[in-house]
């Protein structure tokens, strides 16, 4: 399985800042819990890497 695999499995996401200086990645789907922590240097990195994945994703649905 790789990234282009479709699930069916529906999960919620959310993102903010921790009391201790980091940006949680929290997502949930049925039991499973995942928390991921980022220094803020790591998250601005993810952003960008999301921005750069949503700029080629609309090149490719053209």
């Amino acid at each position: 399985m790789g990234i282009n695999t479709e699930r069916d499995i529906e999960a919620n996401l959310q993102i903010g800042p921790t009391d201790k200086g980091f940006v949680r990645i929290f997502i949930e789907a049925g039991d499973l819990e995942i928390p991921m922590d980022f220094a803020p240097e790591e998250a601005e990195e993810i952003a960008e890497e999301i921005r750069a994945a949503a700029a080629t994703a609309r090149i490719m649905s053209k």
